[in-house]
């Protein structure tokens, strides 16, 4: 696919230009993935533990979808990466503070860690934009 049908957005994060990636990416059908967030703002973690982690990096997923014209009844998908199960509840408690009425498809997964060991959270995002269904 070409940039020219396919939108790009970057948010500035400190491992977007390392890495090579987009925070989000909208395809021609409306479809919109973002790329995994965490609760880094401005190059330092959020205070705060796995639930203000989550509010966090749900927050700056949030904000690429707003710099395309979409939000978060527009969600279709998320998955949440936690490094502890003991933090499932906290996480899932902002996914449905976020979600709730939007009700996407969810996952919710263990994994051993992050690039930064103070990290707990990192969700990623995909919404459609389209008409009803």
């Amino acid at each position: 696919m070409s940039d020219a049908v396919v939108r790009r957005i970057s948010s500035g994060g400190p491992w977007e230009e390392a890495i090579g990636y987009s925070r989000a990416v909208e395809l021609p059908n409306g479809l919109v993935l973002v790329a995994g967030c965490t609760s880094v703002v401005d190059g330092r973690i959020a205070e705060g533990g796995p639930y203000e982690q989550a509010v966090t990096a749900f927050g700056v997923a949030l904000k690429a979808l707003g710099e395309l014209g979409l939000g978060a009844a527009d969600v279709v998908r998320t998955r949440m990466y936690i490094t502890h199960v003991r933090d499932a509840d906290d996480v899932g408690r902002a996914h449905k503070e976020l979600f709730d009425e939007a009700r996407p498809a969810a996952s919710m997964i263990v994994v051993s860690g992050f690039i930064d060991p103070s990290l707990v959270v990192e969700v990623e995002v995909e919404a459609y934009r389209g008409g009803s269904v």
